[in-house]
């Protein structure tokens, strides 16, 4: 299996579960995909895209559920990212779990296992 992830706003999170689907954070919406992160991405995609932001979830993907709306493209520094071209199903969806401020301000990743 595959893992991916995504940092989302936990009260857009919440919404999501409530519609049982994410359709993406305006990032998304305005880029036309959802982006996602690889665990060796997720530090700098959080220093980087959401620096001094509290309340955020990290929200693991299988994506090998995903099939064919799931392409890996060329981003920051010419490193593939996954991107869906569509909505995320939420039976796709491992876990998720909080990522906190540290005392310097930058987030601490939860466990990832």
């Amino acid at each position: 299996m595959t893992v991916i992830y995504k940092i989302v706003p936990s009260p857009l999170w919440t919404e999501a579960v409530d519609k049982g689907v994410f359709e993406g954070a305006a990032i998304d919406l305005t880029d036309g995909y959802i982006h996602f992160s690889t665990a060796d991405q997720l530090a700098e995609t959080a220093a980087r895209h959401f620096a001094g932001q509290d309340n955020l979830l990290l929200v693991a993907v299988d994506a090998d559920r995903l099939g064919d709306a799931l392409r890996h493209e060329p981003s920051r520094g010419g490193a593939l990212f996954p991107h869906l071209y569509g909505s995320l199903p939420l039976d796709a969806v491992l876990w998720t779990r909080p990522m906190p401020l540290g005392p310097d301000g930058s987030h601490i990743l939860p466990d990832m296992a």
